[in-house]
């Protein structure tokens, strides 16, 4: 599966991965932002537990759902 929006890729956000992003992990640092604020990561397949994991460690992870059915956010 590869992932479009408009003219750009979607690519994983692990470490030095240019896989396709197929999953849109949503998180935030309730320390840091308000209840409503979700940040994104992408993940390709082989990535997605490795991420999930380190949200969920910190008690991050809010979310996971295919990219086909959100909206990521492109991340400066």
């Amino acid at each position: 599966m590869c992932s479009v929006r408009g003219s750009e890729l979607l690519i994983c956000s692990a470490k030095g991965c240019r896989a396709p992003a197929v999953w849109v992990l949503s998180w935030n640092n309730p320390r840091l932002h308000p209840p409503e604020r979700r940040k994104q990561w992408l993940a390709c397949e082989a990535h997605r537990e490795s991420l999930s994991s380190f949200l969920s460690a910190r008690g991050f992870l809010r979310d996971t759902a295919p990219v086909d059915q959100s909206r990521p956010e492109r991340s400066a």
